[in-house]
């Protein structure tokens, strides 16, 4: 599949975004500090960044509203619904902090529910593609839930001043988890079997093996920009182990090491390195997750 750059940045940064709101939500920030309305802010910037490259990647930006309209069966209607809906509480908890130095349990639990809601519905834009077989399994939606979890908290480290040490390891928790689950995603992908063949796809199975004789059109199309991209197998390997290093290894180093120094400056800096740290290799794993599926439809082509 074509790793369009709009879904790239739309998945990892609304997935960090909707992940610091759900620690806002359970509130573990002290809602009189000056960090706590900055993460607000941050958590707000990320989901309305992300929403707005995904805009990049439709047909026609300006008829995005129709797509709300089709929730009953849409996963991406679905999701677009939900983050839309997930702004208000989270919004009107921001403006609570900042004015009454409050937190309100009612808000936060609406917050952490739209926010792992909107997660959920945009890996099932993916894995409910049966077309897609490294995609149709319920570890993408447990991938999706886990990495935004562990980019949530890791982010909201370099905020937090009390409840410091329960971040910190909440978010070293979410990491391994993250990591865990995706090298078991990726061991599937990389075995797992197609359910369509060139064979199956044309019926003609049962005399042989088939191969392509002529393309079905002489120039490319839409299929074929979208879901017809190669990457080497050489180079997948080397990007997963940057993706690897960069977005758990690092961070999770920088959190042991936060963990070793305590409070303080140092700490802060080493934690904010995690954090960019980790963006960089959600980047290179998301770029991956589309780059190395196989779309059913190539079987023509």
């Amino acid at each position: 599949m074509h790793p369009a750059t709009s879904m790239i940045v739309f998945t990892t940064l609304s997935g960090m975004g909707f992940g610091l709101a759900v620690v806002l939500g359970i509130g573990f920030l002290d809602p009189s500090l000056d960090a706590t309305t900055f993460a607000y802010g941050t958590s707000l910037l990320l989901i309305s960044v992300g929403l707005l490259a995904s805009l990049f990647h439709l047909g026609n930006p300006r008829r995005a509203w129709r797509a709300l309209s089709q929730w009953r069966s849409s996963w991406l209607s679905r999701e677009g619904v939900m983050a839309i809906a997930t702004f208000v509480p989270l919004t009107l908890s921001a403006v609570l902090a900042m004015c009454m130095n409050s937190h309100d349990w009612i808000l936060g639990s609406i917050s952490i529910l739209g926010a792992l809601l909107t997660v959920y519905c945009t890996s099932m834009i993916y894995a409910s593609l049966k077309a897609v077989v490294s995609w149709h399994t319920k570890l993408t939606p447990l991938c999706f839930l886990l990495f935004s979890l562990a980019g949530g908290f890791l982010l909201a480290s370099a905020f937090v001043s009390e409840n410091g040490l329960a971040v910190r390891l909440l978010a070293l928790l979410f990491l391994l988890l993250a990591l865990t689950a995706k090298m078991a995603w990726r061991k599937r992908a990389m075995t797992v079997k197609p359910i369509s063949t060139p064979e199956s796809a044309t019926g003609l199975g049962f005399i042989g093996r088939v191969r392509l004789f002529e393309r079905p059109h002489s120039l490319d199309n839409y299929l074929t920009r979208e879901m017809g991209f190669r990457v080497a197998r050489k180079h997948a390997a080397k990007l997963w182990m940057v993706a690897l290093i960069f977005g758990a290894i690092l961070p999770v180093f920088a959190l042991l090491l936060a963990l070793a120094i305590g409070d303080g400056l140092v700490a802060h800096i080493v934690l904010v390195t995690g954090v960019i740290a980790h963006t960089m290799g959600i980047f290179v794993e998301r770029w991956l997750f589309f780059a190395e599926a196989k779309h059913a439809v190539m079987n023509y082509y």
